[in-house]
């Protein structure tokens, strides 16, 4: 079997899926995208597909390790990313010629359902409690929400009491039975965060995710030290390399993106790098059908999984979602908060390829919100 064709497509709202096509008509798909960037990624899949064409596509280590270290200049979002999206779509090609799910083809399932979790929002207090409360309501025993909008250089006292309030409205909207992950988005300093986690501890926050910004792991230690707080990162890291330091640092949960760090192959490497820390496996997923395929696979073939983000009627997902593009939605039907071990071979989800080819004629040209502080200085979105 030889890889004859592999093509992107730029769907709405904010997605890149590639379609890698071969000899036998076997096909496989993947979701290789930065946010913001997809443009940018596009263009390094097709550079990486000028390898791959005319390959056995089964040899997937192997295309790994050429696609990710054969050039002089390697790693960084964009060209991981694009690495991450073929790679998925060679294990979806290798389940569906073996017949197998993914899962098993990475040594078979060590659990029965995977827990998620949903996105929560809402500015007022009310709105915050109205969101919980339809995802309680829709049987997730786990929610996710902002910790902060814009956040001042330096916190003010009303700033941090925002953040507390917040949380203590989640858990008592949740009650002690479900639980809540606070995602700060590296919006604010290492000394807010060493402020701010000890506050948030009596509410029992899941974890707190990307508490600073990714590119300061010297500072990562003395935040997670600061409190009880269980901390995660990872959706900015891209390879077991730039986990280490992270979990060097005492991390408590490892957020890899199926789409970013490396696809399948390098996620499975950085959970089990995870191990030795004692972390758990929590991947990133704010996006589209195939990255949340890919992501579940995993799921179910990781012995230190957590618990799992899918994006269904996150706030992101104007104009298009995720349930758009695929041809039974019952494959992502979430029953008491947790998905169903998935049993078609691949990736376990049939994409609607006329719905996909339809979108990427509008395509998308989607780029984060640049915000400001009063002084007019760049704020972290």
């Amino acid at each position: 079997m030889k890889i004859v064709r592999i093509e992107t497509f730029l769907v709405p709202p904010r997605w890149l899926f590639c379609r890698v096509e071969t000899d036998e008509g076997v096909v496989g798909w993947g979701e290789p995208v930065v946010e913001g960037r997809a443009e940018a990624v596009r263009a390094a899949v097709h550079v990486l597909a000028e390898y791959l064409v005319g390959q056995d596509p089964l040899r997937i280590e192997d295309h790994w390790q050429v696609m990710a270290n054969g050039g002089f200049y390697r790693g960084g979002p964009v060209l991981s990313s694009a690495l991450a999206g073929l790679d998925q779509a060679l294990w979806d090609i290798a389940g569906k010629a073996y017949g197998a799910p993914v899962h098993a083809l990475l040594g078979g399932p060590v659990r029965d359902r995977v827990r998620m979790y949903a996105w929560v929002g809402g500015d007022e207090p009310a709105e915050l409690a109205e969101s919980i409360t339809e995802r309680i309501e829709a049987g997730f025993t786990a929610v996710k929400m902002n910790a902060a909008g814009r956040m001042s250089v330096l916190a003010t006292a009303a700033d941090v009491a925002a953040v507390v309030d917040r949380l203590a409205l989640a858990r008592q909207v949740l009650g002690p039975a479900r639980d809540v992950a606070v995602d700060f988005h590296g919006r604010v300093s290492a000394a807010d965060a060493r402020r701010i986690l000890p506050l948030l501890a009596e509410y029992h926050p899941m974890f707190a995710e990307e508490p600073i910004l990714p590119d300061r792991p010297h500072l990562l230690r003395d935040v997670v030290t600061a409190s009880s707080v269980p901390v995660a990162t990872g959706e900015r890291l891209y390879s077991r390399w730039d986990f280490r330091p992270a979990l060097e640092a005492g991390v408590a949960v490892v957020q890899p993106d199926l789409s970013h760090a490396g696809g399948i192959s390098e996620t499975r490497r950085i959970a089990a790098l995870a191990e030795v820390w004692d972390a758990k496996l929590a991947p990133h997923c704010p996006l589209g059908p195939i990255a949340l395929a890919a992501s579940l696979q995993v799921a179910f073939a990781t012995p230190n999984f957590l618990i799992q983000e899918h994006s269904i009627g996150i706030h992101y997902n104007e104009g298009a979602d995720l349930l758009d593009y695929v041809v039974d939605p019952a494959v992502f039907r979430f029953v008491d908060g947790h998905a169903a071990r998935p049993e078609a071979p691949g990736l376990g989800v049939e994409i609607d390829e006329a719905a996909v080819r339809r979108a990427d004629e509008t395509g998308h040209a989607w780029r984060n919100p640049v915000w400001r502080h009063e002084d007019g200085g760049l704020a972290e979105w």
